[in-house]
């Protein structure tokens, strides 16, 4: 499951900020709700809280799902920091944003 939410938060973290270089910098807690057994369905949601100059904080969360009734139940919720790399690995500025994250830059940013 950790590594569905790593990959899953580095793509769509690549895609807000338009660039394929970015790794993981820090993950929170991770306290699982429900079990997730081996066959069902996991969705995957993310939005975003914050982008700094070269990291961008998002929300992931992970829902069971049912394929009989269409509901969901959440497994686990978990923040986590993305940073843009070079091909050095060092962090570089975030340039390009998708318009309807722009908002999510922290003022100092702007």
């Amino acid at each position: 499951m950790l590594s569905w939410l790593d990959e899953a938060g580095a793509a769509f973290t690549a895609q807000v900020c338009g660039t394929p270089k970015m790794v993981t910098k820090s993950i929170s807690e991770v306290v699982f709700q429900k079990p997730v057994r081996a066959g069902q369905i996991i969705k995957i949601y993310a939005d975003v809280i914050r982008i700094g100059t070269s990291s961008i904080t998002i929300r992931l969360e992970a829902r069971r799902h049912s394929v009989y009734n269409g509901s969901q139940r959440n497994v686990v919720s978990v923040d986590m920091v993305f940073v843009r790399i070079d091909g050095d690995g060092e962090p570089v500025p975030i340039k390009t944003i998708r318009s309807d994250y722009q908002d999510r830059r922290t003022e100092k940013e702007r």
